[in-house]
This record gives structure tokens, C-alpha cells and sequence, in this order.
């Protein structure tokens, strides 16, 4: 199995985050365009993936500190599965008003600023799920364009709609 090993960065530190049990944030200024970490993790194949994902999702109903989900498309045969303690990059946070977004570089997942930065602040970015199974991915950003669910953000206006109509 092959693994994708990546150094701590210089851009974070973790520690305790009001969106969700830990959360990366600033350890200084940041400039919009930067790669700020990469997201490291065993490369395993889509059905180990498939597997994988189901089997963490039911954990985390168990501990609400886990997080759901913690794998990344590599491409059309492989992802990345990043539950690995040496993966830091998973405790990144997702919010519907991110200041970062996940960028495939050629294999390599790199987190990117897409906005300055003020040291302090958490890096955050959109973890793009599909409307499928929204009810199981609450949303805890708190931002103002929050919709209540991670969905990525071309979902979020059809996803307002739906729970307006479910009233």
C-alpha cells in the first residue's frame, strides 16, 4: 500500500475549534495563492474507499468527536484515505464562507489560501459533498450564508429550497 507522507507546515497550528472538535488555524499571516498544507494519507483503491467511508461514517455515530468523512479523489482509480494520525490536514474544518479550497496538483491534495489570511483565524474550506445523505453531514460553521448542512456550495440553494418545502 502506498502511502502519501506530507511535512507539518509552517502556515497552522491545531488546536480546540468552535466549528468542530479541533480545527487548523493561522500561526501567521497567510497570502491569498498559498499552499498551506497538503492532505497526505493511503492511497487505496475506490472500492477500498467505498468501504472505508461507510465504516468511519458509522463510527463517527458512535463518537461525535470523529469526523464523518476522510477521504479525497485522487483520481478515477485511487483516493486518498487520510484517517491517519500523521495526516494533520483532516482536522481542517469546513465552512460555507471558507477562506481556502482543495486543489488536486497533479496527485497531490493541497489546501489553498483563497483569500488573505490574518494569523489567528481557522482555515476552513468547503468539502464539496453532493446532496446525497445531507442529514447526516450538519453543518456547524456558523457563518452568515450557513445552510445548516456541509453541501458544497452550488447545492445550497436547492438544498434551502427543499427544506423550505419540507415545512
Amino acid at each position: 500500500m502506498k502511502k502519501r507522507v506530507v511535512k507539518n507546515s509552517p502556515f497552522i497550528k491545531f488546536k480546540s475549534s468552535k466549528i468542530h472538535n479541533q480545527g487548523g488555524f493561522a500561526s501567521k499571516d497567510i497570502k491569498k495563492g498559498t499552499k498551506i498544507i497538503e492532505y497526505g494519507g493511503k492511497i487505496i483503491t475506490k472500492k477500498e474507499s467505498e468501504k472505508l467511508a461507510e465504516k468511519q461514517f458509522e463510527k463517527s455515530k458512535k463518537n461525535k468527536k470523529e469526523g464523518a468523512v476522510y477521504i479525497f479523489e485522487l483520481n478515477k482509480r485511487y483516493d486518498i484515505d487520510g484517517n491517519v494520525s500523521w495526516n494533520k490536514a483532516r482536522l481542517l474544518n469546513h465552512s460555507c464562507e471558507p477562506n481556502s479550497e482543495s486543489v488536486n496538483d497533479n496527485g497531490h491534495i493541497w489546501i489553498i489560501s483563497t483569500k488573505n489570511i490574518k494569523k489567528g483565524e481557522e482555515i476552513t474550506y468547503d468539502y464539496g459533498y453532493s446532496m446525497d445523505d445531507y442529514k447526516n453531514h450538519p453543518c456547524k460553521c456558523s457563518s452568515k450564508n450557513c445552510v445548516g448542512y456541509i453541501v458544497a456550495k452550488k447545492y445550497r440553494k436547492r438544498l434551502l429550497k427543499k427544506i423550505e418545502n419540507l415545512k
